[in-house]
Formats: structure tokens, C-alpha cells, sequence
């Protein structure tokens, strides 16, 4: 299994004397390792993935005004989010041999830096550590993980949290 993962980082590109605190290092994470960390995420969650040789993804880094825009234009709320998903697939996924033979585009997800800074401090741990989570967030929606309801929301938080312990990330987190 393989992922092809666009990364952009617009909120870096257009900001570059921001400062930023990623706790151990002041380097950003660099899009060889979110790709490493999506090639180790998608191995453990397989069971949950269509059949396919490789899967392409889209990971975009932002400003809270940007996605102010995108929120308010597909979830109908004006105001800035942590992180969005866009799946490209319907929650049961077809199974027909011709989806077998090329890269599955399973979606694209949206961080706001901004946000996920504050969060980070509000949490007391590292950068690093709320992108990787805010990031394994939008990846189990993309995989069509929602949490309408508390227990389905518990679940998700636990599977996050067994994402990031697979890269080396421990989050202390109560349910």
C-alpha cells in the first residue's frame, strides 16, 4: 500500500515571519513525514479502506481566514474551524474490480495553523502534536468516521489517540 499525498502549506508560504512553537524542534513538519505518518495510519486502518494499490490524499495547511471561508460555504458556519475534511467517497464503498487497478483519491483535509496554535497552547503540548492530531482527525472523516453522539465520538478520540502512539506522539487525553 502507497499514498500519494499533496501537501500545501499555504499558511506558510503566506506568513513565513509567524512564529511558530513545535515544542522539541522549530522546524515544521516536513511533507516526507506526513507521508510516512499516513503510510503507518492507513496500514493499521485497512480494515476500514476500499481495496485499492494506492490512495491519494490532500493535506492543506492554512489561516483561520481561509478556513472562515471554506466553513461558511460547506458547513454553513461563518466562523474559523480546526480542521475540515472533504471525502471523496460515500461511506460504503463500492466494490468493483476496476477500482483496484489505480490510485484512490479518498479526499482532501483543511488545518487552520491559527487555530491549531491556540488549541495547542489551550492544551499545553506541542504544534507538531495538535496538526498530527488535528490531521488523523480529518483522515478517519475521510474514512467515514463521524461523531453525531458521544460514544461515536469516544471511539474516534481512541482511535486517534492509537494513531498517534504509532508515530511516537503520546496524548494525554481524558474520555
Amino acid at each position: 500500500m502507497r499514498v500519494e499525498l499533496d501537501v500545501q502549506d499555504f499558511f506558510y508560504e503566506s506568513s513565513p515571519k509567524e512564529p511558530l512553537n513545535f515544542g522539541d524542534t522549530d522546524d515544521r513538519i516536513i511533507p516526507e513525514t506526513w507521508e510516512n505518518w499516513f503510510n503507518i495510519w492507513l496500514e493499521i486502518l485497512q480494515p476500514h479502506l476500499p481495496p485499492a494499490p494506492s490512495y491519494e490524499i490532500g493535506l492543506r495547511f492554512t489561516d483561520d481566514t481561509e478556513i472562515q471561508a471554506l466553513n461558511s460555504e460547506y458547513r454553513h458556519q461563518n466562523k474559523p474551524t480546526d480542521v475540515l475534511s472533504f471525502a471523496a467517497l460515500e461511506v460504503d464503498f463500492p466494490q468493483s474490480p476496476e477500482m483496484t487497478a489505480d490510485s484512490l483519491y479518498l479526499g482532501d483535509i483543511v488545518v487552520s495553523v491559527n487555530t491549531a496554535k491556540r488549541q495547542a497552547q489551550q492544551q499545553e503540548h506541542s504544534l507538531l502534536t495538535e496538526l498530527a492530531w488535528l490531521v488523523a482527525h480529518g483522515l478517519l472523516h475521510l474514512l467515514g468516521w463521524d461523531h453525531p453522539d458521544e460514544e461515536s465520538l469516544i471511539q474516534m478520540l481512541k482511535q486517534q489517540v492509537i494513531l498517534l502512539e504509532t508515530i511516537g506522539i503520546d496524548v494525554d487525553i481524558e474520555y
